[in-house]
């Protein structure tokens, strides 16, 4: 059984499990769990995928959890370094070397009798129906803490995410006579380059609304005047869903159709002293994990090379990683309780 943080998230990383693709993982992750002495429910999400709860109590209070997708492509593990003391690969920091810490620090609160248990989710990169799924369960959690690369920060909030596919229409004609066509291709580029010219909505701790353009199609061929075009849009939300869509309503205003997509909203989290803070930009699965308690985000790794191929984390981001979800679980369990007012776990 191994209590090596590196090596234990290069095991879980030897096994591809990009969105859709977790079940091999899960399995494996949820047998190595029953082998450390856990017990274990498998949470079914779709057919051949499935969420991981493990728990030592019957009624765990303090839960840590993360994801066990990751995003395309696979890329396998690698340990260099002078030392061999760097991680690269998919996964390694997002989020595969969160959840090994996890393991870890869950196993030393174990000793120390602390109510704890392990959520494993699939899907977060893209509908979070992972965590849908673990929601649909009942819960004794008083406090949710879920993993993500922070650099060991703790997070004071996120933005949230709102997916849009713009699309246009036009009329196809042949190209050397653009004047019997429409170009949808064409009114759909004049509308992307109005987005920098719109003004956001800006939040005084998550800071600015930020679009990015993910995603542009459309068109028959060179020679074809486009009939259609399409763009896929993802707003990095600090206010109301709302709010943002009549602003992008207004925006469009009728030169386009927009289709409202998966939507993750901003959440302010929770906190405890000892820890240095951060703002994070990206959205969680928090916001579908209502029924687990109050939210904390905490991880090791830095966004910054998350889904990059250069993906990597040090041993001693893992070890701190550790010992900081030992810490944070105890002192959120206490600050719980006493908002409670009850006394001890």
């Amino acid at each position: 059984m191994t209590s090596d943080v590196l090596r234990l998230t290069a095991e879980l990383m030897a096994i591809d499990s990009t969105s859709g693709q977790e079940g091999e993982l899960m399995a494996h992750v949820a047998l190595m769990l029953e082998s450390r002495g856990w017990r274990v429910k498998r949470i079914p999400v779709t057919p051949g995928r499935i969420n991981v709860f493990a728990t030592c109590v019957h009624e765990p209070l303090v839960t840590l959890s993360t994801h066990l997708d990751t995003v395309p492509p696979y890329i396998p593990p690698r340990i260099d370094g002078a030392a061999g003391d760097t991680l690269w690969g998919r996964g390694s920091c997002d989020a595969k070397g969160i959840a090994a810490s996890m393991i870890l620090a869950a196993e030393q609160l174990r000793e120390r009798e602390v109510p704890v248990a392990l959520l494993f989710v699939v899907g977060e990169e893209v509908t979070h129906d992972g965590a849908h799924a673990a929601n649909a369960n009942p819960s004794t959690s008083r406090v949710i803490i879920d993993g993500e690369p922070t650099e060991g920060k703790l997070a004071l909030g996120t933005k949230g995410a709102l997916r849009v596919v713009l699309r246009t229409s036009g009329v196809a004609a042949h190209s050397a006579y653009p004047h019997l066509g429409d170009s949808a291709i064409a009114k759909l580029v004049t509308l992307l380059a109005e987005l920098p010219t719109l003004e956001l909505p800006h939040d005084e701790l998550l800071g600015a609304t930020t679009i990015n353009v993910g995603q542009l199609s459309g068109g028959i061929a060179d020679n074809v005047i486009a009939p259609t075009a399409e763009a896929r849009i993802m707003v990095r939300l600090v206010s109301d869903a709302e709010e943002m869509w009549a602003l992008l309503e207004k925006w469009i205003a009728g030169r386009a159709t927009m289709e409202r997509g998966s939507l993750v909203p901003a959440i302010r989290l929770g906190s405890v002293p000892g820890f240095e803070t951060m703002v994070a930009a990206f959205a969680t699965d928090i916001p579908e994990l209502t029924r687990w308690g109050t939210p904390y985000l905490y991880g090791p790794g830095s966004i910054h090379v998350a889904h990059t191929k250069d993906e990597r984390v040090t041993r001693a981001e893992l070890e701190a990683a550790v010992a900081g979800y030992v810490k944070l679980a105890i002192a959120a369990l206490a600050d719980a309780a006493n908002r409670q007012g009850v006394i001890g776990y």
